[in-house]
Parts: structure tokens; sequence; C-alpha cells
């Protein structure tokens, strides 16, 4: 077994990683795999709602959000 280090983790984190490992009886290493896996998942499953998900506008209220942004990025004092 090799000792790591990770660096920047203050005691309150620590120390609910260690109760959350006991809560679930495994190893440190072994909850550390569990949670960067389901982390991995996570992000995936995010991006993947993003881009394959229900539309939230409609084609002409993309249009009339852009056409409004356009005007205002035009009107004095947007960008100085």
């Amino acid at each position: 077994m090799d000792i790591k280090t990770i660096k920047g983790i203050d005691m309150a984190s620590w120390r609910r990683f260690k109760m959350a490992a006991a809560e679930k009886n495994v190893a440190l290493g072994e909850l550390f795999k569990i949670m960067l896996n389901d982390y991995s998942n996570r992000g995936e499953d995010v991006w993947d709602k993003i881009i394959n998900g229900d539309r939230l506008l409609s084609d002409k209220e993309a249009d009339e959000f852009e056409n409004t942004v356009r005007k205002m990025r035009k009107e004095k004092g947007f960008r100085e």
C-alpha cells in the first residue's frame, strides 16, 4: 500500500470524509474511488442533458432574445 498526500484539505472536510467512509464501512481509498467514479459519471450526464435535452427556447424566442441583446450592446455605456 502506498501513502499519498492530498494538499489543501481542511480538517473539517477530512473529518467528513472519514465519517462517510465509516458510515459506509469502506476504506478511505475505496470511498475515494467511488466518489471519483460518481463525479465523472455525473459530469457526463449533465452535458448529455444540455446537448441532447429538450429545448428551452423556441426559434422565435431565441431570435427575439438575440435581437434584444444586440440592441443592448449597441447602447452607449455598454462597452467603454
